[in-house]
């Protein structure tokens, strides 16, 4: 690595061959052209008509227009020298009632002009199916991701996706960050749906359904585009990696814990089967419980993992929390000062 002024700075040269630097969007955020293209609404869509919920009001119908300037977008990454762009389509700009049925053939065409636009520019697509912004129709009906049936409608999301983009897509996300869906979404309500009462057992049981609907969309690839297509399918997932606060064995067992009821929530079923042991041991019958015919299928279902980092955190044990319910159950302290009272470090914006 290079210096100047005794600061290390970080170079291309200092990765490995074969590392890709990428960015990275999600549609709500940037598309904006909410009632264009034949698009429906998501439930983001409707959960920001209430200027209340959003600190500055905004929302995201215009946002940064990428639906009208995706070429001027690529175009700026192209310059920056990145190789992949990692973009999310919307749901409910493919199948406006999420259930399936027609395909809308102008969602199908935006996303196509863009897939095109930005291998013609040198840079590989990734596609996330589900950035969070669950076509509102299906939280309307069936209670979106509370439901059982969302996992056979998310299946065939999938499956038109790959049907109509893996002729050129290759890296597919099913899920990103499902945690936030589940707990910000159905438990405390801060994010889309909103309207939660209490946050027991609802962010479970979205979970539950996150993690059947990814192993469903993987078992459609593998079925039906894998040998054709050859590409990859992954989930995405975030984590604030817990450190012990002490040499304690007490702090050492409840960091361990604080990374079961993130990671080990979405992976551990995935990779083994359940749910962590620990999970289990608090949570009793607020956890959902997979069959033996859900555990042989959800087995193995991913290619990779990818992983959203914000920040890291010193963890304790405490008994009994003054909490939110999701962190009592889990019996842990994140601690922001040092025994002398002084600040470990500044608080970061993205922050569970």
């Amino acid at each position: 690595m290079g210096s100047t002024g005794g600061e290390a700075e970080v170079a291309r040269a200092d990765f490995p061959d074969g590392f890709v630097f990428g960015v990275a969007t999600s549609a709500y955020q940037i598309e904006g052209a909410r009632r264009e293209g034949g698009k429906g609404d998501s439930i983001w869509d409707v959960f920001t008509e209430d200027k209340e919920r959003v600190l500055d009001r905004s929302n995201g119908d215009v946002a940064v227009d990428h639906y009208h300037r995706y070429k001027e977008d690529i175009e700026l990454m192209a310059s920056l020298g990145f190789a992949a762009y990692r973009f999310s389509i919307s749901w409910a700009r493919i199948f406006p009632d999420g259930l399936g049925g027609k395909v809308n053939e102008q969602g199908v065409a935006f996303y196509n002009n863009l897939i095109n636009f930005m291998i013609a520019k040198g840079i590989e697509p990734y596609a996330t199916l589900y950035h969070w912004d669950l076509p509102n129709h299906l939280q309307k009906t069936l209670g979106g991701w509370l439901s059982d049936k969302i996992v056979d409608y998310f299946a065939l999301y999938a499956e038109a996706c790959f049907a109509n983009f893996g002729d050129r897509v290759k890296r597919w996300i099913t899920i990103n960050e499902p945690l936030q869906t589940a707990f910000n979404g159905y438990g405390i309500g801060v994010f889309a749906p909103g309207g939660c009462e209490g946050e027991t057992a609802r962010c479970y049981l979205a979970a539950h359904h996150q993690i059947l609907a990814h192993a469903a969309a993987v078992d459609v690839y593998r079925r039906k585009f894998k040998v054709a297509q050859g590409g990859e399918v992954g989930l995405v997932v975030d984590c604030e990696w817990a450190e012990p606060f002490s040499e304690k064995v007490e702090d050492q067992i409840a960091a361990q814990r604080r990374v079961d009821f993130q990671l080990g929530w979405y992976l551990d079923p995935i990779y083994f089967g359940d749910y962590p042991e620990s999970m289990r041991q608090r949570l009793g019958s607020d956890l959902p419980t997979f069959s033996e015919k859900d555990k042989e299928f959800i087995r193995n279902k991913i290619d990779f993992v990818g992983l959203n980092h914000y920040t890291s955190r010193f963890i304790a044990h405490h008994q009994n929390p003054e909490d939110i319910y999701f962190y009592q159950v889990q019996q842990v302290e994140r601690i922001e000062k040092w025994n002398s009272g002084e600040k470990i470090g500044e608080r970061v914006r993205t922050q569970n």
